[in-house]
């Protein structure tokens, strides 16, 4: 008996992650526990909107949702855009947000990023030292397409 429940766990374990990883979070509002603020990374506005990104890396990010970090995770770093509108400061939370990043050897990783509670974010791989590229495009509730891009060091 002891060692069906012993099997029982472990494959909950090990197909916990996979499961995570695997879902398909469409425009789903995660909800983070406590305070998780990155590295400010990059501020702008562009037409009307302050856009402000924050990277932080993933044991943090992590340990902000009080959860522990899946051993097989890839992606070494979350980035997260948060956009208020430029006059009243109020929080524009609904739209669809597509970052890509480029790393200091050339490859490219491109994704949609998820509407959070209050922002938007993804995770991404930024384990080689060097200069970042991140490139966002993002239509918001409004319907206009803007960008903003910047250089980020991983030292």
């Amino acid at each position: 008996m002891k060692k069906a429940a012993l099997i029982f766990a472990a494959t909950i374990a090990l197909s916990a992650p996979a499961a995570f990883a695997a879902m398909d979070h469409g425009s789903m509002k995660m909800e983070h526990g406590g305070d998780h603020k990155g590295e400010v990374a990059h501020e702008e506005v562009v037409d009307g909107v302050k856009a402000t990104f924050e990277i932080m890396s993933m044991k943090e990010h992590m340990k902000a949702m009080k959860m522990e970090m899946p051993k097989e995770m890839k992606e070494t770093h979350h980035i997260k855009v948060v956009f208020k509108d430029a006059k009243n400061g109020k929080a524009l939370t609904e739209g669809d947000v597509k970052v890509k990043v480029q790393g200091p050897d050339k490859s490219a990783q491109e994704k949609d990023l998820m509407a959070m509670e209050g922002h938007f974010g993804g995770d991404f791989d930024l384990s080689k030292k060097g200069k970042y590229g991140v490139m966002a495009k993002f239509k918001l509730k409004d319907g206009k397409v803007r960008s903003a891009k910047f250089w980020y060091t991983v030292k």
